[in-house]
Parts: structure tokens; C-alpha cells; sequence
């Protein structure tokens, strides 16, 4: 078993934007005339302009945070707050209760996938903050089979497991807690460019539990009791309108680079930098820097890099010579492709099976139209900040 070697799978002449490193493996990418992706031209026109950076918005955060403030008097929590162990969450929750003084109920996601350094991570940031931890411990067996059951479709994007459980406790605790404010720790510095659609294609919303249930109606081969689901109708719609919950972005109102988060987190707390995006997990390491790219064709940096490159904290150079190596060695790859399958409880021969396996073809029932509506909705109304393509 070889380390990922990445190739495109587009029936397109291959082009790459001439301002940022995205390329024709994103089937849908089109181009200007002068070869300039239409991501970098929405960055110019739409993103830039009223984002700036993350400068000159203190008297909107600072407004902000006064709101938050006076809807939790007399409540234990003023906002919600999910931490992975990630750089973004981690980040967030140092400006929340070190920077802004607020008072967030801080909640966990243990699906069995953590590695050492999310977890050490986590407890050094709640240990210093003096922040109770909220752990939620999935039932390992249901999330191993559901996994399984992603697996077997065939589908590129097989974290819906995990994704989904996060969302369905934000929506939980949103219900229970009275609590009127959840803290979303994305932000324009280092993802404005997310991942293309055509690499997503076959699967539905991972908040949509229509979806989910479907998927696993078809490809799971235990019944799921104890797992929690909510929908794109309670989720979208029910608690931000109905209810008057707020998801909030509060890092687009801040301004920082990707390495000045690392330092802070760093000096302050001991953090300790794990490479890539999303690396803290096993599962998503796994299918990030292995699966996808050598099965799909698909590397998740040109996104990341992108990102960091359209918001001049990268040259354009420096990308493409991170892209020239694969994200994960031989070495690495074959010891991940192991423990997967260990955890798994299938043999190697079983995943790789799957991996060999055709892409998926097969219909899942969604409310993906729903989804998509509220996402232009949510563009119109100036609350969507992520070039989605």
C-alpha cells in the first residue's frame, strides 16, 4: 500500500486558477478570461470588501457581545460553544471567556475517533479557562456500524456520522439550555473557500436526519437506538426563527491570521499545532489525507491553501509546493489504513473493498432543496460568508 498519489479524475483539459490553487478537479470550477477562478473573483467582489480583513468591526463585535451578555442574566450559560480540540474552536473559546468575558457551556463530541493531541489540547484550553467540559460519549458500537454503513454507499464524504451528531446536540442543548446564542468557530481567514460540491455529489446535507436515516435504512446492519437526530426544518428554521437562536460567527469580526492563532493558543496554553486542518481526528485524518485523494482524486488543501492564499497569508508559490508532496506519507497511510480497519473490527481486505468499490450511483432521500434555499436565503440577507461552488 502506497502513500496518496493524487490524480484528477475531470474529463476536462486540466487548468488551475492563476490566483489561487484550485483546479479541474472541481468538475464545476469555471474561469474568467483572464484564468482567474470564479471563487477568487467572489472573494474580490463579495466577501472582501465588507470583511476587511476582520478590522474596524469592534463596535459591532462589541455590540455583540453586550446582546449575548444581556440574554444570559439570570442563566447559568449565555452562549453554547462545541469544542473539537481544533484550531478554530479552540481559538474561539480563548477570545470568548479570556477576551470577551462571556460565559459559554462548553460541550464535547467523543465518537470514538479523538486523537492524543485533540484530547490533551482540550483539557489544557478548559483546565487554564477554568471552563467545565460537557463530554458526550456516543455509543461506539453504533457509530462504528454507522460508519460502516457510509462505507458501503459508495459516497466520497463519509463523516456524517460525527457531523451530524455535532449538529443534533447544538440543536439539543440550544432547546434545553434557553440559551439564545451558539458560537460558530468558522471564519473567512482560513476557510473562505469551501470544499467544491462535485466532490460532495450522491450525498445530502449532513444536518438533514431524512438523509441519514435513509442511509442507513439501506446500509446498516444493526438498528441505531441510541443515536439523536434532528432536521433541516428544526434546525434551519424551527430554533432560529421560532425559538430566536442565533448562530453567530464572531472570529469574522476579529482580526488575526491562521499563524497568529497558533502562537496565542501556543503561548498561552501550551497548544500543540497538529499539521492539517482537521487532523485531531483519526477517521477525518484518514479519509482527508488517504481515501479521498487516491480514491476520488480529490485533495482537501487546495480548498484550505486557497483559502489562506486568497487572504494574503500564503503565496501562491509556497501552495503549490505543499501540493507537490501528498498529505500523508507511505508510512503514515498504511498505519492509518490499519488502525481504521482495526477499529472498524473488519479486516484490511474488507476496506479495502470499499475503497476499490464503483462510486456511488444510488438515490438518498434528502431536504437538500430545503437546505439550499436557506443557504441563498442566508446570501441574500448577508449571514452566508463562505464561498460555496
Amino acid at each position: 500500500m502506497k502513500g496518496p498519489v493524487i490524480k484528477s479524475k475531470s474529463n476536462r483539459p486540466y487548468q488551475i486558477c492563476k490566483c489561487c490553487v484550485m483546479d479541474t478537479t472541481d468538475e464545476g470550477i469555471m474561469f474568467d478570461t483572464n484564468g482567474v477562478c470564479e471563487r477568487c473573483n467572489e472573494y474580490k467582489n463579495r466577501i472582501l470588501p465588507e470583511w476587511n480583513h476582520g478590522s474596524d468591526h469592534e463596535k459591532e463585535l462589541q455590540a455583540l457581545i453586550r446582546q449575548i451578555k444581556e440574554s444570559g442574566k439570570g442563566k447559568k450559560y449565555d452562549c453554547i460553544l462545541g469544542l473539537s480540540g481544533g484550531l478554530d474552536s479552540s481559538y474561539m473559546l480563548h477570545l470568548a471567556v479570556k477576551e470577551w468575558g462571556l460565559r459559554p457551556f462548553v460541550f464535547h463530541i467523543d465518537a470514538g475517533w479523538n486523537l492524543p493531541v485533540a484530547e490533551e489540547n482540550i483539557k489544557r484550553l478548559t483546565d487554564k479557562l477554568s471552563v467545565k467540559l460537557h463530554i458526550k460519549k456516543m455509543d461506539w458500537n453504533e457509530m462504528r456500524e454507522m460508519q460502516l454503513a457510509w462505507f458501503r454507499t459508495g459516497l466520497e464524504m463519509l463523516d456524517a456520522p460525527q457531523d451530524h451528531a455535532f449538529i443534533s446536540l447544538i440543536d439539543k442543548y440550544s432547546m434545553q439550555l434557553g440559551v439564545k446564542y451558539i458560537l460558530n468557530g468558522y471564519n473567512i481567514c482560513t476557510e473562505i473557500v469551501a470544499d467544491p460540491a462535485a466532490w460532495e455529489k450522491g450525498a445530502g446535507p449532513t444536518g438533514d436526519g431524512t438523509y441519514m436515516k435513509d442511509v442507513l435504512k439501506k446500509h446498516c446492519k444493526i438498528p441505531i437506538k441510541n443515536y439523536e437526530y434532528t432536521s433541516g426544518l428544526k434546525h434551519k428554521f424551527w430554533i432560529p426563527y421560532v425559538k430566536g437562536v442565533k448562530t453567530i460567527k464572531p472570529l469574522n469580526l476579529v482580526e488575526f491570521t491562521r499563524e497568529s492563532m497558533i502562537k496565542t493558543l501556543e503561548d498561552e496554553y501550551g497548544y500543540v499545532a497538529y499539521g492539517q486542518k482537521h487532523f485531531e481526528d483519526l477517521i477525518t485524518k484518514f479519509l482527508e489525507g488517504w481515501w479521498q485523494p487516491t480514491r476520488f482524486g480529490h485533495d482537501i488543501r487546495r480548498a484550505q491553501l486557497s483559502s489562506l492564499v486568497v487572504t494574503g497569508q500564503m503565496a501562491r508559490d509556497e501552495a503549490l509546493k505543499i501540493l507537490e508532496q501528498p498529505p500523508l506519507s507511505e508510512k503514515e497511510s498504511r498505519e492509518l489504513f490499519s488502525e481504521v480497519a482495526r477499529r472498524l473490527e473488519i479486516s484490511e481486505e474488507e476496506l479495502m473493498k470499499y475503497h476499490e468499490m464503483p462510486e456511488c450511483t444510488e438515490k438518498f432521500k434528502s431536504q437538500e432543496k430545503l437546505y439550499n434555499f436557506g443557504i441563498k436565503m442566508y446570501e441574500k440577507l448577508g449571514l452566508e460568508k463562505r464561498i460555496r461552488k
